[in-house]
């Protein structure tokens, strides 16, 4: 009992030592207003006034609306070894030329266990390996583990996404189901593409004690593998196979309910279309060889109007002035109005270019120090910084 006193004293004298108690709560929260996530993460448990301000929703609220207005890179790395596997996250302000001085978080996975990431959404992202998920910060290094997802299945598009109405984060899963009345249909067990439906569809709210809903969904469709979805105003998107053709779904994650809406019977579109990240509308790209490219802008949803935004890409060999066979990927367009051309094979030093179609200029970014053909590479734009704890 004496050496519960002495210790319960002790962590009583600490409180009492605390600097930050003695200054105004203003200039506390001004304080941390100037620090990096990492640092805020490790000052709420140097202080205990401190703690109370940073798990504050408010102060969350605030440093969040500050970040907005510095948007940064955000690059996911995941580099194989003989003896572990290494997730590693870097970032840096997008005003910047180089990735000399970046910002960088890593975290040791489990062995074997690559996880791929679903675009950061308000300074969270989520991973998925499998049934395995995990969510996490990556401006400050902190991820939990999300319940497994209760399936058999192999074939999975998860979707993440924040619920502005209820202040929540929720993930979205989906599972691939062969119609059991298709599998006789000629060809032995060869079921047609379009009979392949996305059946179960799961959803879970990010906390502690949740659990994975099943919700019904009335359009049977199929999502497409290998195709990310994305939220926008409390909604996620995601390309699928709908009644034999490419449309985009919707999942409102207020009512929790799906939706479906027509695309353009453009032919390029039909076959190539991809979700592009594109800051305020829903946008859909299709990228020819011939360096076209198409931007099919959702005007309104409801009435299912696109417009069409057709740009000419000079070769990348024209823009960087210099000869290579690299194979590049239209990746998305920037709040400025830059758009976005990286590698489709990872390279060492792993770089993209920036695009200005207006000014006819461009930026190559280029990331020392990451990139080789072991590595795995996902890029993530506007990404904004968090100081939200888990």
């Amino acid at each position: 009992m004496m050496k519960r006193v002495k210790r319960s004293k002790k962590r009583d004298e600490r409180n009492v030592k605390d600097p930050f108690k003695k200054l105004p709560n203003d200039l506390n929260v001004e304080i941390l207003m100037k620090m990096p996530p990492r640092s805020i993460a490790r000052l709420r448990f140097a202080s205990k006034h401190l703690s109370s301000i940073i798990l504050d929703k408010e102060f969350t609220k605030l440093y969040m609306t500050r970040s907005s207005t510095q948007p940064r890179h955000l690059i996911s790395v995941h580099r194989g070894g003989s003896n572990m596997q290494m997730q590693g996250f870097h970032s840096l302000s997008q005003d910047h030329a180089s990735f000399s001085n970046h910002d960088k978080v890593s975290y040791k996975l489990d062995p074997n266990l690559p996880y791929e990431f679903t675009p950061p959404v308000r300074g969270l992202i989520c991973g998925r390996k499998g049934t395995k998920m995990i969510v996490g910060n990556p401006s400050t290094g902190q991820f939990v583990s999300l319940p497994k997802v209760k399936t058999r299945r192999q074939e999975i598009l998860s979707v993440f996404g924040y619920d502005p109405v209820n202040d929540v984060y929720k993930v979205l899963c989906m599972t691939v189901v062969t119609k059991r009345s298709n599998m006789s249909r000629g060809g032995g067990d060869v079921v047609p593409w379009e009979d392949i439906m996305s059946e179960e569809h799961q959803v879970i709210t990010v906390g502690a004690k949740q659990k994975w809903r099943m919700v019904e969904c009335k359009h049977p469709h199929r999502h497409y593998s290998g195709h990310q979805g994305i939220c926008r105003d409390g909604v996620m998107y995601y390309l699928a196979s709908y009644k034999q053709k490419r449309s985009l779904m919707s999942f409102d994650l207020s009512s929790e309910d799906f939706n479906v809406t027509k695309l353009p019977e453009d032919q390029m579109l039909q076959q190539y279309g991809s979700l592009t990240n594109h800051t305020g509308k829903i946008t859909i790209s299709s990228h020819a060889y011939n360096s076209n490219l198409d931007l099919w802008v959702l005007e309104d949803a409801n009435k299912e109007v696109w417009t069409k935004v057709a740009a000419v890409i000079p070769p990348v060999s024209d823009l960087l002035g210099w000869l290579h066979t690299i194979l590049f990927r239209f990746w998305g367009i920037l709040r400025t109005g830059e758009m976005i051309f990286a590698p489709l094979l990872s390279r060492n030093p792993f770089f993209f270019i920036c695009y200005d179609p207006k000014d006819k200029k461009v930026r190559e970014i280029a990331i020392n120090g990451i990139g080789d053909d072991s590595d795995t590479i996902q890029v993530f734009f506007d990404h904004v910084e968090s100081c939200m704890i888990l």
